[in-house]
């Protein structure tokens, strides 16, 4: 833009998107080809609106060369870039329905999905401090949940996210059932998400799975004075080969990570969680009390 005839370069955050976890894997052929029809759409789109790329640029606080490469399929596209693009060329969320793909292009291919490594794990580590996790909700609370989404998800979207969420529990069917330990804080299980009676059928259902000589459910007290999992949820799966791949928001910014020094973190912060919390027995013993407060 300019100002008094002088080429003056607007800067802002979205400049710095030219950072090391937005390039395209040039060894993951599904990713280069989600990316390259991507950009290409962006392209016609902005061709089609008769925008030029200095505009356009300017226009989602970008700098040209970024613009550039991502409608070569050279980066990935953020959220946020997308959802701009949708509006500027009233696309009417055609362009924004992209972040769905573009989101799993994000993560490296070998953990991209978390359902299929799930389904090949042999050991699952599983810490949730906000909701009651995935694995273990009913049909009911998961519903719930997305009900609750602000902005309003459409009921076809949610049905779709309660299908696709129970769809994973097929963790527990396998004929080579996975060791799978769970710790649930507290108030997750004192919430009445739902209703009293979608809240009682959770409880019943987790007493239920704890039985499984394969599951173990712990609950952390809330009157616990030490708790390592501040940092928020942590899930860690390990494979028959022997590798593993973690996730927590206090490590790699929430990104999956194989690397063995991230890990261990990952394992060590759960291993004390787990230390902290009650046993499975005293567990089951307290979620059974919260059934009867219920």
């Amino acid at each position: 833009m300019s100002v008094n005839g002088e080429a003056v370069r607007v800067t802002t955050e979205t400049d710095q998107t030219d950072e090391p976890g937005w390039e395209v894997d040039p060894d993951d052929d599904w990713a280069l080809a989600v990316v390259a029809t991507v950009g290409r759409q962006l392209r016609l789109r902005r061709e089609a609106a008769g925008m030029r790329v200095g505009d356009f640029a300017v226009a989602v606080g970008y700098g040209d060369d970024l613009v550039y490469k991502i409608e070569s399929g050279k980066r990935i596209p953020r959220p946020e870039y997308l959802d701009t693009a949708d509006e500027l060329f009233n696309a009417g969320g055609l362009i924004s329905a992209m972040k769905e793909d573009v989101k799993k292009v994000r993560y490296p291919k070998k953990v991209r999905d978390l359902a299929q490594m799930e389904g090949r794990a042999v050991e699952l580590q599983l810490y949730d401090p906000v909701n009651i996790h995935g694995l273990l909700q009913t049909p009911d609370y998961t519903q719930a949940l997305f009900r609750m989404r602000r902005p309003r998800y459409a009921e076809e979207e949610v049905e779709r996210g309660v299908a696709a969420r129970m769809a994973r529990k097929s963790v527990f069917e396998r004929d080579s059932a996975p060791e799978l330990s769970f710790v649930q804080d507290e108030w997750t299980l004192r919430r009445r998400l739902g209703g009293t009676m979608v809240v009682r059928q959770q409880l019943e259902h987790l007493l239920e799975l704890g039985q499984l000589p394969n599951v173990e459910i712990q609950v952390m007290p809330m009157d616990r004075e030490e708790h390592a999992g501040v940092d928020g949820a942590i899930e860690v799966l390990k494979f028959e080969d022997g590798t593993a791949v973690g996730r927590s928001p206090g490590v790699a910014h929430g990104r999956p990570v194989s690397d063995p020094r991230q890990l261990r973190i990952l394992e060590l912060r759960y291993g004390i969680i787990r230390a902290q919390a009650l046993t499975p027995r005293e567990s089951a013993v307290f979620i059974d009390q919260l059934l009867g407060e219920t």
